[in-house]
């Protein structure tokens, strides 16, 4: 069982369990890192740290998949979330806490950068869309019920709970990896390297990477969307929900589950879409729908537009999500599948980075509205440049 289906199966399960795992913390976060008794200003750094060490992981990632193979890299990074969050459920002080989330987050840099490599390896451009999108969906969706049961742990089990259970499921993502993905690293690239023949150096795979004018606007586009997504929509967005509507925190959890299953039903369609009428088809309207929706959030008069507000944006979030993977590993020079995914995956993470700060510093100066505003000027500007500038990489006969 080592074709191309299986392998897609096997990560799928590897992807959920981890991810399942990442969305349980997040509702005992903020708590577990207040009760070291820092301020509320300094919780932030809980979240980014993390984003930061995906970042610094992405390179990491695409060396170790390309010199040990992508089964190795992909258990290392279920080890390493395991150490890391077991680590954070028994820190004794909060710089202790800090380190801890920055090994969890080098940990599910190297799973969420090799899966995304393994994923390259295995599809054709025929059937890459509809791959990928099973892959985002499950990723989404799995990310997205993680913190009911997260919740029920913090609540029986105390606030370190999630982070125990995080490091298990890091565990049985490590051995998932180990005994049931294949091994999808290039043949011939094993060979080359038993011949003794180096690789292209690093600073000439990023010149070639950065001549593609499409693979930097598809970074560009992940940006954006990491930038809406995490300092958006987790950060500004129910905070205007609660001080314009006065929504309850469930409401609004609602609103945004909602809007995560909806994203998840989309994912295949979409990725159908993106293998029949073409990438560019697909990314540049769903940019600039996920930046409307950012718009709508900002004049949702009732609790009814709120929720449509958060459906649009969870259609259009999807599919936009899924569809600039495809784009970049189409762009993939041949033997740079690790780099090529490794460098869109940072462009994500610079997002993650520094989206929950700059919009932030927006709302604390001009308003949450601003801050939606900017956001969706900024997914607008990307869908447009995207639209206006980048090549089709491809499109299926007879369109």
């Amino acid at each position: 069982m080592a074709g191309p289906q299986w392998t897609l199966v096997w990560m799928c399960v590897l992807v959920a369990v981890n991810q399942i795992g990442f969305g349980s913390v997040v509702p005992a976060l903020p708590l577990y890192a207040q009760s070291f008794g820092v301020p509320v200003s300094a919780i932030g750094l809980a979240v980014g740290v993390y984003g930061l060490a995906r970042f610094a992981g992405s390179p990491p990632a695409g060396y170790l998949s390309d010199r040990f193979g992508r089964r190795n890299a992909l258990a290392l990074g279920g080890i390493v979330t395991a150490i890391g969050n077991l680590w954070c459920a028994v820190a004794t002080s909060y710089p202790e806490f800090i380190l801890a989330r920055f090994v969890a987050g080098a940990g599910a840099g190297l799973i969420v950068t090799t899966g995304q490599i393994v994923l390259a390896d295995i599809t054709t451009v025929e059937r890459r869309g509809r791959t990928v999108s099973i892959y985002q969906g499950v990723f989404i969706f799995a990310a997205g019920i993680g913190p009911l049961p997260g919740g029920l742990l913090s609540e029986h089990f105390g606030l370190n709970a999630p982070f125990v259970a995080y490091s298990i499921a890091g565990i049985i993502a490590g051995l998932v990896a180990w005994c049931a993905v294949p091994e999808t690293r290039d043949p011939a690239h094993v060979t080359r390297r038993g011949r003794g023949e180096r690789a292209m150096p690093l600073l000439a795979q990023l010149r070639r990477l950065a001549g593609l004018r499409g693979f930097v606007l598809a970074c560009f586009v992940s940006l954006a969307n990491a930038v809406a997504r995490t300092g958006g929509l987790f950060a500004v967005v129910p905070l205007l929900g609660s001080l314009r509507l006065g929504l309850s925190i469930s409401e609004i959890g609602f609103a945004l589950a909602l809007g995560t299953v909806i994203g998840f039903l989309a994912a295949y369609p979409g990725g159908m879409l993106v293998d029949y009428f073409g990438r560019k088809a697909v990314i540049a309207p769903s940019t600039i729908l996920a930046g409307v929706a950012m718009l709508l959030f900002c004049v949702a008069p009732t609790f009814a537009w709120f929720i449509a507000a958060s459906v649009i944006w969870g259609t259009a979030s999807s599919i936009g999500g899924a569809a600039p993977s495809v784009y970049a590993a189409d762009c993939a020079p041949p033997g740079l599948n690790a780099s090529t995914v490794s460098i869109f995956r940072m462009a994500g993470d610079i997002g993650y980075i520094t989206g929950p700060v700059a919009l932030g510093v927006i709302s604390d100066q001009f308003g949450a509205v601003t801050a939606l505003i900017a956001a969706a000027g900024l997914l607008v500007i990307a869908g447009g440049l995207f639209a206006a500038f980048a090549p089709e990489t491809y499109r299926a006969r007879g369109n």
